[in-house]
């Protein structure tokens, strides 16, 4: 499955996956004044800047902001993301390492000063982690490392994690617009062997939520849970998501889903939640397993390390 960072990878059910840049944004002032941000002008300068600078032409609906209320002196003014979509150009011969030009991006974009009707701005501008390959690897290595072992063997993440999707295109056509684990599996078995899957509606609303799950709408969008045979096929499936959107042929919405790994070995914990199910223990001590653990286990078997499907699942 190897493919360029600007190629666009073609999956089933009209779904592929689209290469971009993301950008995170920070807002800050740069002078004593306390006349609020407008929003447009800033939107426009920046479609400005991207056209002038690197002929690149950013729609403004790929520019979203979110302005902070009440922001102190030393806070951004607003935060938000900026999508480079068109890509195509990265495929040509002179681009040999497509990270050196986003990091030129990067390096453009950062630190600019801005002059928006007279007030002054200086923006902030980084490549979140998730749309980092080399960035994720790092932190894996640093995971694997620490991690320790597990039955004998080193413990190497192998469970993707997605949010951000939308349900509907993981659903089944004309019987439901929740998402289908059959449905889902069809779809990511493109990826790489899957052990393990979990997805269900996302909620964008928890203990973990934080801004970066802010545009997520309760009961439009899922979260998947994918466990690959092993941590290679992991390792290559994260590759090919990551810095990508999910398009569906014959609509316009671009689904910019993030992608991360589960840190808690949330299938392998079931497992271990099944096994100590499995010992004697008295009422009141059974009933103190509940957990999140729980959840996904009821999920797990589903589609086991065979890739077959229980017969107790019900669609």
């Amino acid at each position: 499955m190897a493919m360029s960072k600007s190629e666009t990878l073609e999956l089933v059910s009209g779904l592929s996956l689209v290469p971009r840049l993301k950008l995170n944004l920070s807002v800050h002032r740069s002078d004593a004044s306390v006349k609020p941000l407008d929003e447009w002008q800033l939107k426009t300068s920046l479609i400005d800047f991207f056209n002038a600078s690197l002929s690149i032409i950013v729609p403004e609906d790929d520019i979203r902001l979110r302005k902070l209320t009440k922001p102190t002196r030393q806070d951004p003014v607003a935060r938000g993301n900026l999508f480079i979509r068109d890509l195509g150009f990265l495929s040509s011969p002179k681009f040999q390492h497509v990270s050196d030009w986003k990091k030129m991006v990067v390096d453009m974009v950062d630190g600019v000063n801005l002059s928006l009707a007279g007030v002054k701005f200086k923006l902030s501008a980084q490549v979140p982690q998730s749309d980092d390959f080399d960035a994720l690897s790092k932190a894996l290595e640093e995971v694997s490392a620490f991690d320790g072992y597990s039955r004998g063997r080193k413990r190497e993440p192998d469970t993707i994690v997605l949010r951000g999707v939308p349900s509907r295109w993981f659903a089944e056509t004309r019987v439901s617009s929740k998402p289908s684990m059959l449905v889902t599996h069809t779809i990511l078995s493109a990826l790489g062997r899957i052990r393990n899957l979990d997805v269900a509606e996302d909620d964008g609303i928890g203990k973990d939520a934080d801004e970066d799950t802010a545009d997520i709408v309760p009961g439009l969008q899922c979260k998947i849970v994918v466990r690959f045979e092993d941590h290679r096929e992991f390792s290559k499936a994260l590759k090919v998501l990551c810095g990508k959107s999910l398009q569906k042929q014959g609509s316009r919405l671009k689904a910019d889903y993030e992608v991360s790994w589960d840190k808690d070995y949330i299938f392998r914990n079931a497992r271990s939640q099944i096994e100590e199910h499995s010992r004697p223990t008295s009422k009141d001590t059974a009933g103190s397993y509940r957990s999140e653990s729980d959840r996904y286990q009821l999920h797990a078997p589903r589609f086991s390390e065979n890739n077959t499907r229980s017969k107790r699942f019900k669609e």
